[in-house]
């Protein structure tokens, strides 16, 4: 069994009391000393801060970028505005889902695709394949910045 891959957040779970355990191949919380119990109704009920560097993230860029996009993904890429995002599906050439993803814009000239952790390595290796065609380049951005998820009613 290969070693498990850590966020950038691990020291800062641990510290912290988290129980850990095997998430797609990724040492995550599983829960913290108040409790499962606890931590999903203070998230129900206020605010909650989540590790999310596990997703797989990479930056599409270049001139093709939107005909690209358009192509290997099921929304429609030209209806995303700045600061939004969309969820879509990776299809393969026959429809069936290579995996289920988030595609954000938060500049004009590039793109944010979130895939699931467990499955980056098969979409990239699905995308790169895709994207000889066209004159975009994709960045993977996992290992190199931590990403957070604020949920609850009190997040505003």
């Amino acid at each position: 069994m290969s070693e498990l891959k850590r966020t950038q957040l691990y020291d800062v779970h641990v510290a912290a009391g988290a129980s850990m355990v095997d998430f797609g191949g990724w040492e995550m919380p599983i829960q913290y000393p108040s409790g499962i119990v606890a931590e999903h109704l203070y998230t129900r009920h206020a605010c909650s801060l989540f590790d999310v560097s596990h997703m797989g993230r990479v930056l599409v860029e270049g001139p093709d970028r939107v005909a690209f996009l358009q192509h290997v993904l099921s929304s429609n890429v030209e209806s995303l505005d700045l600061n939004m995002a969309q969820y879509c599906i990776i299809p393969t050439e026959n429809g069936s889902a290579v995996d289920d993803a988030y595609l954000y814009r938060f500049e004009e000239e590039r793109f944010l695709l979130v895939v699931n952790a467990a499955n980056t390595e098969k979409d990239l290796a699905h995308l790169r394949e895709a994207m000889k065609n066209y004159n975009c380049t994709m960045t993977e951005i996992t290992k190199d910045w931590a990403a957070i998820a604020v949920q609850g009613p009190k997040c505003k």
